[in-house]
This record gives structure tokens, C-alpha cells and sequence, in this order.
């Protein structure tokens, strides 16, 4: 398995870091077997697989059934779980002991959180043991503040969002997510941390890259960001539907081939 410290090596070497958002069994499969570096079990799952409106209504349950999926179809992958929506912010008792769960039994790698405010949860975690991984730039989970547009587009946001990044390493983060902030913005916080920047919508200038594993096979997507590259079509599957529901209903399948033929009613009858 990847470990943290071989992951900051690829930092330190200036090799890329690849990571893909999963939420199930056979997806995991697939990223591992394509030697992908992390994957992000993201709350994002609500909209993607769950049917949603966002992912605020995604629940801690549903990222630990989720995650655990993942983690059962990549051992050997270095795995990060989302915080939902509501699991950090109540007091620090309710927020360790759900940090704890999330970690404990998904047999996660690494938690992650959203927004510059959780400096405290970052700590309280560390010292528990829990890696985190800090999100910043765009977070899904206040998008009904900020909206779905670039983040930090101006003097004063992006002097901010440099000092949020510091104060998230400080605290202990091992390592951030950008979305959606300017790509010489993110290269330069890349430059200026010591922990690894993944980027999703901020530019090729920094650590790595992360792209939702149904966005970049174009497998039941909608929307399709700025960012998004499509590497595969998945869609494919639905004209394979249409032939399977076509041969049915003209009485094509199941064909001798796939029909068990012995003639155990005979038996019955004697």
C-alpha cells in the first residue's frame, strides 16, 4: 500500500500524484489495477450515485458503507473518506468521536474536511492519529454561499486563501485539495507548502490532479465542469441496454447458449 511518506516524495521528486474519486466495489477495482496513487471516496457520491441534490444531504452512513466498498476493492491503494455535511462543526466530543468512526471503520488512510474553519478539527484529529486532508478553493458542501464558480479571483481572496493553506499545513493537514481557484494561484501554494496539493480546476502547476472516476468515463453524467476531461465513455452501455431489452422482447434471448438444456421435467413425470 501507498504510504503518506512515498506520497511526499512525489512531491519532493516533482513526480505527479494521481487521484480519482470512487464509490464502490468495481470502480476501486479498476483504480487500483490502473496503479492510481489515492482514491477520494468523496461526498459527492450523493449526486453521483445516490440521486441527490447535493451533498448535503449525504449522510456518515452513507460514506461508511460506501467506503468500505472501496476499500474492500483496493487493499493495497492509499484511500481518503469525506466528512459529510453536519459530521464536523458541533463541538469537538461529537466531531472526534464521528472522525474516529469515519477512520476506524472504513479502514480509511485518511479522512478529509472542507473549509478553512476546522484549524481545531485538523489538530484535534492529529493528535489523535487521524491523518487529514484539508479542502479549500470551491467546497461542495457550502456551494449554497458560494455557488459552482471560481474561488479566489481577486487580490484580497487569493491573499486569504494563501494564508487558509499555511494555516491548514500548520495545523497539521497531510495534505489539501484546490478546486476551482486560478492556476498561478494554486502553482504558488503548491511552491510555498510542504504537503502535497492536489488540484481539481486549478491548473497543472501544482502536486497532482484529481477527477471523479464517473465524470472522466462519462458514466451516467449530466454536468460536466470546466475542468472535466472525458478519458472514456461509459455511455456506451446504454445502446448495449437497448439490444439486451430488443432481444427479449423478440424472443432472441436467452439463445441455446445460454440455456441450461437438461430434461429434468421427464424425470419429474416418471
Amino acid at each position: 500500500m501507498k504510504t503518506l511518506s512515498q506520497l511526499s516524495a512525489l512531491k519532493d521528486n516533482k513526480e505527479k500524484i494521481s487521484m480519482v474519486t470512487a464509490y464502490d466495489y468495481p470502480s476501486a477495482k479498476q483504480v487500483e489495477a490502473a496503479d492510481i496513487d489515492i482514491i477520494l471516496v468523496g461526498d459527492s457520491l450523493g449526486m453521483t450515485v445516490l440521486g441527490y441534490d447535493s451533498t448535503v444531504q449525504v449522510t456518515v452512513a452513507d460514506m461508511i458503507h460506501h467506503a468500505k466498498a472501496v476499500r474492500r476493492g483496493a487493499p493495497k491503494t492509499y484511500v481518503v473518506v469525506d466528512v459529510p455535511f453536519g459530521a464536523v462543526g458541533v463541538n469537538d466530543q461529537y466531531d472526534l468521536e464521528i472522525a474516529v468512526k469515519l477512520y476506524k471503520e472504513t479502514d480509511a488512510n485518511a479522512i478529509k474536511a472542507e473549509g478553512a474553519h476546522l484549524t481545531q478539527y485538523i489538530k484535534n484529529c492529529a493528535n489523535l492519529g487521524i491523518p487529514v486532508v484539508s479542502h479549500l478553493g470551491l467546497t461542495p458542501q457550502s456551494v449554497g454561499i458560494m455557488g459552482y464558480k471560481m474561488q479566489a479571483g481577486n487580490k484580497e481572496a487569493a491573499l486569504q486563501l494563501i494564508e487558509d493553506a499555511y494555516a491548514v499545513q500548520q495545523a497539521g493537514a497531510v495534505m489539501l485539495v484546490l478546486e476551482a481557484v486560478p492556476s498561478d494561484l494554486a502553482s504558488e501554494i503548491s511552491d510555498r507548502l510542504d504537503i502535497p496539493v492536489i488540484g481539481i480546476g486549478a491548473g497543472k502547476g501544482i502536486d497532482g490532479q484529481v477527477l471523479v472516476y464517473h465524470d472522466l468515463l462519462n458514466y451516467g453524467v449530466e454536468h460536466k465542469a470546466k475542468f472535466v476531461k472525458q478519458f472514456g465513455d461509459f455511455s456506451v452501455g446504454i445502446d448495449a441496454l437497448k439490444q439486451y431489452n430488443n432481444e427479449v422482447k423478440a424472443h432472441q434471448f436467452p439463445s441455446d447458449a445460454h440455456t441450461y438444456k437438461k430434461q429434468i421435467m421427464n424425470e419429474v413425470s416418471e
